[in-house]
């Protein structure tokens, strides 16, 4: 029943995040799109969500079509890495990646303290976003996608999972997560520099908070950004997009994290040139990271 439910009502938001994103750039239109991500955790039905788009918004048949499923909150990074990696490879691609995560699907009552940690965090929630290495006259701001990395805490395996159980979805989020993650944060983040020597040298002085200007961190819960903020020295400011998503949205899985990109560059004052880490966090324990720079024309 929780994922019929899914179904019938997924497909809508879907549609609607792509024309959304689609709309927000009158330079690039239905026609331009070569390929289309998928992204969600919280249901699945086929022909899927990747078909509704196509055919509702007009897309090309021939568009290429992926989707990432069940990977959990971080899933949208490794989208994003995808869509950059297809336009490296073709630089004519225009990547439609839409996340949509229906979690209050698999609420459920328990007497488990961890459960009941989990389930007050979830919301449902739904983004989209185009990546392209075409030249556009646009004047709409984005970001660069400059790198990205994959950082894996092991010791945290049995914290954070996400299965299917007899009655429906069941999440396994523990309270040592934040303490799990302040205590790995240098040692998956160092990578991510590794190619700007000066910045990575932030993580030895105490300078890379103010080296960075935005962070966009998932907001999996208060506690996670409690320590990444004290970990990092960030400022209260640079967690202020993360802190107002999860304070106004909640967890949204996947779509978390665009959420707060879309208010750094919206909302916070992104300015052009600027440099933006982002961080989701996932079953494993899993971090994906990203390295990004504000574009915003004049």
């Amino acid at each position: 029943m929780r994922n019929q439910i899914y179904v019938r009502e997924a497909w809508k938001l879907y549609v609607e995040a792509a024309r959304r994103a689609l709309d927000a750039d009158p330079d690039i239109t239905a026609a331009d799109i070569t390929h289309v991500i998928t992204v969600s955790c919280t249901g699945y039905y086929a022909p899927g969500p990747d078909y509704e788009i196509v055919r509702s918004l007009g897309l090309p048949d021939s568009v290429q079509r992926y989707h990432f499923g069940f990977m959990g909150c971080y899933a949208s990074m490794p989208a994003l890495r995808a869509a950059n990696q297809f336009c490296t490879a073709d630089p004519d691609a225009v990547v439609l990646v839409v996340s949509v995560e229906l979690c209050t699907l698999h609420l459920r009552s328990s007497e488990d303290p961890d459960m009941i940690v989990a389930t007050s965090l979830f919301a449902d929630g739904a983004a989209a976003g185009l990546v392209t290495a075409r030249e556009f006259d646009s004047a709409v701001p984005g970001f660069v996608l400059d790198r990205f990395h994959t950082g894996i805490i092991p010791e945290g395996k049995k914290d954070m999972a996400w299965m299917i159980g007899d009655e429906g979805f069941e999440m396994i989020l523990s309270t040592a997560v934040p303490k799990l993650i302040g205590e790995n944060i240098f040692g998956t983040l160092r990578p991510l520099y590794a190619d700007e020597p000066e910045m990575a040298a932030g993580f030895d002085d105490g300078t890379i908070g103010s080296q960075v200007a935005h962070w966009a961190i998932h907001p999996g819960g208060r506690s996670i950004l409690d320590q990444v903020e004290e970990r990092l020295s960030l400022s209260e400011q640079q967690l202020h997009p993360a802190r107002e998503v999860l304070r106004q949205y909640g967890n949204m899985s996947s779509a978390t994290v665009l959420f707060v990109l879309r208010r750094i560059l919206e909302e916070e004052g992104a300015r052009d040139g600027e440099r933006v880490a982002a961080m989701a966090f996932g079953p494993g324990l899993t971090a994906e990271t990203a390295l990004m720079t504000v574009v915003a024309p004049t």
